[in-house]
């Protein structure tokens, strides 16, 4: 299925590049959420047209990018959780945990997609883990896992 962006995508292309993409992540992802339009004749005029103002979109979308970079990039989270004996975690670290753990500490809206553990966070110990903020700006954020001490 071809396609024509409305926004850069990391390893996809840029604002106007016409792209082949599966169908499912075409129509369910690239359409859907506004990324993208189908790439007919009239879509790919269209584009064009407003190449400039998409383009105008864009750097405004990168420069509060920037801002939420520049405030947690480097960021040191800390969570308490009950372990075993072997330091392994009775339920393992979510990007949605870390999620809230941001929008608590900073008052910024992170979704969980745009989080990358890399691996799964599932023993005691520290961890760093990626946020894409913006097709061309990654934050790195620090992750330390504790063990929760009984309360017995």
């Amino acid at each position: 299925m071809e396609v024509v962006l409305l926004e850069n995508i990391k390893n996809l292309g840029q604002i106007g590049d016409i792209v082949d993409v599966k169908r499912g992540h075409g129509r369910n992802f690239l359409i859907k959420y506004g990324k993208a339009l189908k790439a007919s004749k009239e879509n790919i005029v269209l584009v064009n047209k407003k190449k400039a103002e998409l383009n105008q979109k864009n750097l405004e979308l990168k420069k509060s990018a920037k801002k939420i970079l520049d405030i947690i990039n480097r960021t040191n989270y800390k969570f308490s959780k009950r372990a075993k004996d072997n330091d392994e975690l009775y339920g393992s670290i979510k990007p949605m945990e870390i999620s809230k753990a941001i929008e608590n500490a900073h008052k910024i809206k992170i979704k969980p997609s745009q989080i990358d553990l890399g691996k799964k966070i599932e023993k005691v110990g520290s961890y760093e883990a990626k946020i894409n903020l913006h097709a061309e700006i990654q934050a790195r954020i620090l992750i330390a896992v504790v063990k929760e001490e009984d309360k017995t």
